[in-house]
């Protein structure tokens, strides 16, 4: 997503298809930070007298617990401060209203969050009153997951889906299908199911690719295969995808598990089956103007910095 601060030149190839505006108005906006950190509530009570100057002040919410739906669906806008993990469990509640979200950082990369705390004072007579609102919609990972018995659970995700081999650690086997054709079994710790917008995080560490937040792609990264062959694979996001757990862990009450955004467990048992399909419920994030995708990379995640020498700061690439 997009970040703080001043960036280069927007150009058309950075933005084609990313942005749709939304309309101007006096917006009613919610307010969401987790208060259990100083840092996000500094942030937030900074960003709360904004809003109570500039626009509607709805209320606070917490999209870390049950919230009132009802009232979110009558906002225009929820601001969210804090770091990425805050964003992703008020994306997945967000999911389906129509209701965008800007992000202020109050955590430390805070890769997701489109200001600071300083950039967001700067423009928010803009982006409460009256200017309208570059949005970027993202669309979430949709899941079933039948446990054998004939029990199914629903999860969503925004960032990705992952399958991790847990206690007691030994190598896992996953049957991988796409659009109902056998694929490989992968071998190893796990795999890694992420969307475009998660492909910045553990799907990059895994050695996936970066994948620009507007491709309508799937990214498939598997996590230490046991294979020199074994490449991170990019799908439509059309396409089906399911995975069945052929061998995994047992540690009493831990072991193979599926993690959604880093926040939501689902344990998996021998024979358990993830289903990764569409229709796709989306929502839509406030973007910084004065920033775009690649200077967010470079900024925040170091992309293409060169190695430092003794004593000297990191050099971006040369021109």
């Amino acid at each position: 997503m997009t970040a703080d601060g001043a960036g280069s030149p927007r150009t058309p190839a950075m933005t084609r298809h990313t942005v749709r505006v939304m309309a101007p108005s006096r917006r009613v906006v919610h307010l969401a930070f987790n208060d259990v950190k100083p840092s996000a509530l500094e942030a937030a009570t900074r960003v709360r007298a904004l809003i109570e100057r500039h626009a509607e002040f709805a209320g606070h919410i917490d999209v870390h617990y049950e919230c009132d739906t009802e009232a979110i669906a009558k906002s225009d806008l929820i601001c969210v401060v804090g770091g990425d993990g805050t964003l992703l469990a008020a994306a997945r509640r967000l999911l389906g209203t129509g209701v965008p979200i800007l992000g202020v950082n109050a955590g430390r990369v805070g890769f997701m969050a489109a200001f600071d705390p300083d950039a967001f004072e700067a423009r928010a007579a803009d982006l409460l009153e009256h200017a309208p609102l570059p949005l970027r919609t993202v669309r979430a990972l949709s899941a079933t997951v039948s446990d054998g018995d004939g029990g199914a659970t629903p999860l969503e995700a925004i960032n990705e889906m992952v399958i991790t081999a847990g206690p007691p650690f030994r190598m896992i086997s996953l049957e991988i299908a796409i659009n109902g054709e056998p694929g490989p079994v992968v071998n190893g710790d796990g795999l890694i199911v992420s969307t475009p917008l998660g492909s910045t995080a553990y799907n990059v560490s895994a050695g996936g690719p970066i994948v620009a937040p507007d491709a309508p792609v799937t990214v498939i990264t598997p996590i230490a295969a046991h294979s020199l062959a074994f490449r991170p694979i990019v799908l439509s996001e059309d396409d089906r995808v399911s995975i069945r757990v052929a061998r995994g862990n047992d540690d009493g009450d831990i072991g193979t598990t599926l993690v959604a955004d880093g926040q939501i467990h689902k344990r998996l048992h021998p024979g358990a089956e993830v289903v990764i399909e569409g229709p796709r419920r989306s929502v839509d994030f406030v973007m910084n103007p004065e920033t775009t995708y690649l200077s967010t990379l470079m900024k925040k995640l170091h992309w293409a910095v060169q190695p430092a020498a003794q004593g000297r700061p990191p050099q971006p690439p040369e021109r």
